[in-house]
């Protein structure tokens, strides 16, 4: 039976544990500005998918995977040295989808503010379809 409080724990104590280790640095020169944003345990704790995103270009971006990717055994044993576990995870790193995301937010708020301004130009010019005011109003009545 898998705790996933027991994981998410887990979890949070390797990202710090990574963290940590990433700001004292490594002797990895294609090491960029790496932030750890996510670590997700399986159920029987022994991977960890550890996601990060970096600060730079692309061409930053795959160097600086490369450089954890190398340096994954040193990472697992200092997060092995760390935490209290019987067996010590596995680490995958996987490139955090934040920036792409976030850019196509950006980009879908920009079309929208550029409908909005285009409904509010129709608009300004636009007339009523029908009378100006269409709602019924009592009947007055003539006392000749």
């Amino acid at each position: 039976m898998a705790d996933h409080g027991r994981a998410a724990k887990l979890g949070d104590s390797i990202k710090e544990i990574i963290a940590k280790r990433l700001e004292k640095g490594l002797r990895d020169p294609r090491l960029g500005f790496v932030t750890i944003t996510d670590v997700r345990m399986t159920g029987d704790l022994q991977h960890a998918s550890v996601f990060f995103t970096v600060y730079g270009t692309e061409q930053e971006r795959e160097d600086s995977y490369l450089a954890l990717k190398a340096a994954t055994g040193l990472l697992r044993t200092e997060v092995g040295r760390n935490i209290h576990a019987r067996l010590t995870p596995t680490l995958e790193f996987i490139p955090d989808a934040i920036p792409e995301n976030a850019a196509h937010v950006a980009d879908l708020l920009a079309q929208a503010r550029e409908q909005d301004s285009a409904t509010r130009a129709l608009a300004a010019g636009a007339q009523y379809a029908g009378d100006a005011d269409p709602y019924v109003k009592p009947r007055e009545v003539d006392e000749a």
